[in-house]
């Protein structure tokens, strides 16, 4: 299963590369919204990890630019801001589900678990 991890912080990044390449995942990390979009036109993704607080473009607006061309493609939201709002703009945007940082481990796992299982059947 190939995962793209988008975050501007390499904390966030290095952790969720381990936490899912511990588990056979294999991951594809990117800084920000503009390399996101074209790794994402290069590679096929199962899965895209979205921080929703970057620079430049946030993950909102990211999540609908893939939504225009790759709608099948499932995409956990994450954010250190989970205000009500928040998670409701980006389920109404398209995400699959939402994840508030900071995550434990077992946390994320279950969550892309749950997704996977529910768009790979």
């Amino acid at each position: 299963m190939k995962v793209l991890v988008v975050d501007d912080d390499r904390i966030v990044i290095r952790s969720c590369t381990r936490i899912l390449e511990s588990e056979g995942y294999e991951v594809s990390t990117v800084f920000g919204a503009d390399e996101a979009l074209e790794i994402i036109g290069e590679v096929s993704f199962d899965l895209l990890l979205l921080d929703v607080k970057m620079p430049k473009r946030d993950g909102l607006s990211l999540m609908k630019e893939i939504r225009k061309s790759r709608p099948d493609v499932p995409v956990i939201v994450m954010s250190g801001y989970p205000t009500p709002e928040t998670v409701a703009d980006v389920l109404k945007a398209g995400a699959t589900q939402f994840i508030p940082k900071p995550f434990r481990p077992d946390e994320l796992l279950d969550a892309v678990r749950q997704v996977l299982e529910r768009y790979m059947n």
